[in-house]
């Protein structure tokens, strides 16, 4: 099925085993002094044991500690660093992986220099616009983001540095041959001080290495020419790319990088890595690259390169297996970079080349992994808790002793317990009040697609192991108790008590749960609500079966929803905004109106950024520090910091007064019986806690 992605690849003298690359992402892993310890290295060991064909370590500093953009970024600068490379290495080659290290000088965006008073390395002084992503910190992130309060110090670099940072990559590519990598990768890319270089917006220069495209591809060449002359002929070298510089004017085009490319593969490089960049300054810019959204992102950039050169081309941006599998075959690349995709599913190439794709736990594209980074945390993924715990996490082996057990609700939280608990040998029933599994994750698809691959992906593997689906069941202490279960893990959820506003109990006024009912049925009190010919209209495609199948609810709600055109959501946390996501694409009208001041402070910052974009983008209010103090049949009296507001609107949907609900367990524990509360029901934490707590309950049985 995935013939080709799994084929063998030469760069150079270098054989890969297959056609994925582990993409070089920063993990904050590393030691102080920047050396890989094992932390890090467990953590790369994880993906070249899943049969990742070349591991690229993250991008590594030439100049260490200077020219860092993390507070733990690795280096690749002297002798101290060598024992913790060769580990690195050694420990790749042991799982039949090639080892390979991005060598790089952050430039103008290395945060360390600015944090510790060092100059920033740039080509000429650089003119950002006004920052847009400041305004969707919450009051926590802000202490902690990126950069910090200081200005920056800019150094217009002169021959003498330039003569320095040459030197600086041949040395790092020195100690990279000695340390045992299999390549390097010299990273011309995402604003760091070599694209800078090729940035016709940010180089200004008009001396020999500014001006033309190939005069400002004349450092990178350069520095290729030199780390060359270092390694010898044979060993690879591998080079990193931006093929384009979003909502940047002025900024590298298609056209340049294929002038770069053909600079580069002459000067001695073996195989290109086409990726792209945005304006540092905006939100957006950075979900459309480097880490984009959309998928597919950079495959036509990728093909405009390798119509240029004769040495592989590496695609990278949100490709998915099929799509990667179809483009090499079509000769359009040669091997894909996966990022995202090998922190939440370590084990995605050896599961393709088992021809098991279903087996995959999919990537839900949170940003919760690059959110990290932004705030000086180390690497974690929402639907792998293993990541970035690799020395801590317990695997997942047989029970000391196997018990039956109950888990009770089938959201994310309840299937992974199951799950986890049936792969350690436990005999697991699983009760579900619903006809369908998913829990609140389903509506959450509705908004969001790829939570819906995380349900599938679930549902699949519970029923690929012998756990008995209780559906249409609701549990309560007594039949639970007739089980005689030995552990009981709850994962019913949250309770949702709406704000005690005046009209809160009108028909056209909807909580989230009475929402997901409508939507996708089980909810008589919400279905009350409807007039007749909705009633029959949501009957009809639940008898029909369509409500249990996420996709073709996504299209038909597209056409038809039981929700009037102006919207008011009370409410501008995760479910609020994701609710309001949902509605935005559906034509809606929308005023988002938050008590607060923090909205989306649930959602990772990078992906807050897209959806508070998004948002404004299709012309939806979002309002803070506003109450709501009554609800009547055309809208909301509301109370705002500079006095009242009337807002129309024709459904309103309460979006707060989440709690968890501990009721059953208590009602359990009571009886004696042993019992765990998981996911919302223990702790307001969304898929990411879901998921967590769900395993940490089913490995601690």
């Amino acid at each position: 099925m995935y013939p080709r992605l799994t084929s063998e690849l030469r760069i150079g003298n270098m054989r890969v085993r297959n056609r994925i690359m582990l993409a070089a992402m920063g993990t904050e892993l590393c030691e102080p002094d920047g050396c890989c310890g094992e932390p890090l290295i467990a953590y790369y060991e994880a993906r070249a044991r899943g049969g990742t064909g070349l591991v690229m370590l993250e991008t590594t500093s030439v100049s260490w500690p200077a020219g860092a953009s993390m507070p733990r970024m690795v280096g690749i600068s002297n002798e101290a660093h060598l024992p913790g490379l060769q580990a690195f290495t050694e420990r790749m080659h042991r799982h039949g992986a090639m080892a390979g290290v991005q060598l790089n000088h952050c430039g103008k965006v290395a945060t360390e220099d600015r944090v510790q008073g060092r100059p920033l390395l740039v080509p000429s002084v650089p003119h950002f616009d006004k920052s847009d992503m400041f305004e969707a910190l919450t009051r926590a992130e802000i202490a902690s983001f990126v950069g910090g309060a200081s200005q920056p110090v800019y150094q217009v670099m002169t021959q003498q540095d330039i003569d320095w940072l040459v030197g600086q990559f041949a040395a790092a590519a020195a100690l990279a041959v000695r340390a045992g990598f299999d390549c390097v990768e010299i990273h011309a890319g995402h604003g760091y001080v070599l694209s800078s270089f090729l940035s016709p917006h940010y180089n200004q220069r008009d001396d020999a290495y500014g001006g033309s495209a190939e005069r400002r591809a004349r450092l990178l060449v350069e520095v290729l020419r030199a780390v060359r002359a270092t390694v010898g002929p044979d060993f690879p070298i591998l080079c990193r790319l931006d093929a384009n510089e979003f909502r940047v004017s002025d900024g590298i085009t298609p056209q340049d990088a294929v002038i770069t490319a053909r600079l580069a593969v002459e000067a001695g490089c073996d195989a290109i890595d086409v990726s792209a960049y945005g304006n540092p300054t905006s939100g957006i810019a950075f979900t459309e690259a480097p880490i984009p959204h959309a998928p597919d992102a950079f495959l036509g950039f990728a093909e405009t390169i390798r119509r240029a050169v004769d040495v592989p081309v590496i695609a990278v941006g949100r490709i998915e297996a099929e799509a990667a599998e179809r483009g090499i075959a079509a000769g359009r690349f040669d091997m894909v970079a996966m990022g995202r995709k090998l922190l939440a599913d370590p084990e995605l190439p050896n599961k393709l080349a088992a021809n098991d794709p279903l087996a995959i736990r999919p990537c839900i594209y949170c940003y919760v992994c690059v959110t990290q980074i932004f705030l000086n945390r180390h690497i974690c993924c929402a639907v792998n808790p293993s990541t970035g715990r690799e020395t801590q996490d317990a695997l997942i082996g047989p029970a000391e002793r196997r018990k039956r057990v109950v888990v009770v609700g089938g959201g994310p939280a309840g299937l992974e317990a199951a799950r986890v608990a049936a792969l350690r040998g436990h005999e697991v029933t699983l009760i579900e009040r619903e006809p369908v599994l998913g829990g609140t994750a389903r509506i959450a698809a509705l908004a969001y697609e790829p939570n819906g691959r995380l349900v599938r992906h679930l549902e699949d593997a519970v029923a690929r192991l012998p756990v008995i689906v209780c559906a249409r069941t609701t549990a309560s202490a007594d039949s639970v108790a007739a089980m005689q279960p030995e552990a009981v893990l709850v994962a019913t959820g949250a309770r949702r008590i709406a704000p005690p506003i005046p009209g809160r109990d009108l028909k056209h006024v909807l909580d989230g749960e009475e929402l997901r009912g409508l939507l996708l049925g089980g909810n008589a009190e919400a279905m009350r609500k409807l007039g007749l010919l909705q009633r029959a209209a949501v009957g009809a495609a639940q008898l029909a079966g369509i409500t249990r199948n996420l996709d073709w609810m996504r299209a038909l709600s597209r056409i038809y929803m039981p929700i009037g055109k102006r919207v008011a959501i009370i409410g501008g946390g995760l479910v609020g905004l994701e609710v309001a996501e949902l509605l935005c694409e559906r034509g809606r009208e929308l005023t988002v109106i938050e008590p607060g001041r923090d909205l989306g402070a649930e959602l990772a910052l990078v992906r807050r950024w897209r959806v508070l974009h998004t948002l404004t983008e299709h012309g939806a209010r979002l309002l803070r520090g506003t109450s709501v103090t009554a609800i009547d049949a055309n809208g909301l009296d509301c109370a705002t910091k500079d006095g009242s507001e009337r807002i129309a609107a024709d459904t309103v949907i309460i979006a707060l007064g989440t709690q968890p609900d501990t009721s059953l367990a208590d009602a359990l524990r009571a009886r004696g019986i042993a019992a765990s509360t998981i996911g919302d029901c223990h702790e307001i934490g969304y898929i990411q806690g879901a998921i967590d707590s769900g395993r940490a309950a089913a490995l601690a049985l």
